[in-house]
């Protein structure tokens, strides 16, 4: 099955109707054991990124491809030593968090800002489908460089860094907000760029690099190596407690 109907424009969620959440009559079922290993699976995510939102046929139902990959990729994270990653980019750095922390993707939307309140880690409210909920400056907690024009010229960049530099100004790179849950608190921040979900084993955790600010050390588990890319596995528990403290004590 395509992992796209070229008539509408939305992606199949063929997992759930002949993988392992349906069925089971997939031929691909023999090979790939799980639907998280097959490709169709993994370009269905990409697929969902690489659309300009004004080609959708309705907001409702790119949220509704991004609900159902994010809602199967917890429900098939059952393997021991299996680790799954919800990755994004803010400015220079590749970063990710549990999907079960992250519940929706949307589209990017005006940041208004709080009067007396907003700062440099509460960026204001933003409307999620009708929602009012606290945006954050997550860039600004990790202390992360954004990237502008001139940085293409930077000569203290590393390699890795530059090329991400250069395919940020892509027409694939588009921002998109993300909505995080946890402990019952929602925080609303704007990602860069998001690659979706990677599986991972826990032995391919690498220790965190003295290269790393102060503060995104502070937040990391650890580094996962990705397409060449050094990604930091964040501490989901540490982060969203230190926001709470900063935005409501």
């Amino acid at each position: 099955m395509s992992p796209q109907d070229p008539a509408w424009g939305k992606v199949s969620d063929c997992w759930n109707q002949i993988g392992v959440m349906g069925d089971r009559t997939c031929p691909q079922l023999q090979q790939f054991i799980q639907c998280r290993n097959c490709p169709v699976y993994a370009k269905a995510g990409r697929s969902l990124l690489e659309r300009e939102l004004s080609d959708l046929s309705a907001t409702a139902d790119y949220l509704q491809d991004w609900t159902d990959l994010l809602a199967h990729a917890k429900e098939s994270d059952t393997s021991t030593g299996v680790v799954s990653l919800f990755i994004f980019r803010l400015g220079v750095e590749w970063l990710a968090l549990p999907p079960t922390t992250c519940k929706e993707v949307t589209e990017y939307c005006p940041i208004h800002k709080i009067p007396h309140r907003s700062n440099n880690i509460l960026a204001g409210i933003v409307n999620i489908r009708g929602e009012i909920q606290l945006c954050i400056h997550l860039d600004n907690l990790l202390e992360i460089e954004t990237i502008s024009n001139d940085r293409f010229a930077d000569p203290t960049l590393s390699r890795e860094q530059a090329l991400t530099v250069r395919a940020a100004s892509s027409q694939l790179a588009y921002r998109r907000m993300v909505v995080a849950e946890k402990n019952g608190s929602t925080w609303v921040f704007a990602a860069d760029e998001i690659h979706g979900i990677h599986h991972a084993s826990n032995d391919d955790l690498r220790n965190v690099p003295t290269t790393l600010s102060k503060s995104q050390a502070t937040y990391t588990k650890g580094i996962i190596k990705w397409h060449d890319k050094n990604v930091a596995y964040l501490d989901e528990e540490l982060l969203f407690y230190t926001l709470y403290n900063k935005i409501y004590l």
